[in-house]
């Protein structure tokens, strides 16, 4: 386990309606979302490995769809430094808090694509969308040790 992740299996309340999984409360943790966005992607397209300086990233996994989610810690003076992780995620509804420095990439498993909610901890591009993003890119970094696995 990389430290400073927090996986947190979501309830599902079913009821004739379908279901209902609170994925987010700020009574249980002091982590402060600022802004949340959901994204859909492609059978077996990845999205990342990057990573960010400050910024958190609270990712729920509820489904539809079904993702690999890898991460690699690249804090160096973590006591869990260059460990990884490799999880199989949205069959279960699940939150993952991901801080800073640590290395992210998600694949999409599922034929008919998936969805996934992020509720990060700093605004994309600062108020207003004047900054710079936050966000170091190891897609296209050759000789990267931050490549997917399976």
């Amino acid at each position: 386990m990389i430290q400073g992740i927090i996986i947190k299996e979501l309830a599902k309340h079913p009821d004739d309606r379908g279901w209902l999984s609170e994925i987010y409360r700020s009574d249980e943790t002091a982590y402060k979302p600022a802004m949340a966005y959901v994204s859909y992607s492609n059978y077996n397209f990845i999205r990342g490995p990057h990573e960010h300086r400050k910024q958190s990233d609270f990712f729920v996994f509820t489904g539809p769809g079904e993702f690999i989610l890898y991460l690699w810690d690249n804090r160096k003076k973590s006591p869990t430094y260059k460990q990884r992780m490799r999880l199989e995620v949205g069959k279960k509804p699940i939150s993952i808090l991901i801080p800073p420095g640590v290395v992210h990439a998600y694949k999409c498993v599922s034929k008919n694509g998936g969805f996934n909610i992020n509720l990060p901890d700093t605004l994309y591009r600062g108020e207003g969308k004047k900054e710079e993003v936050d966000e170091i890119r190891h897609e296209n970094t050759p000789g990267t040790d931050f490549k997917p696995w399976d």
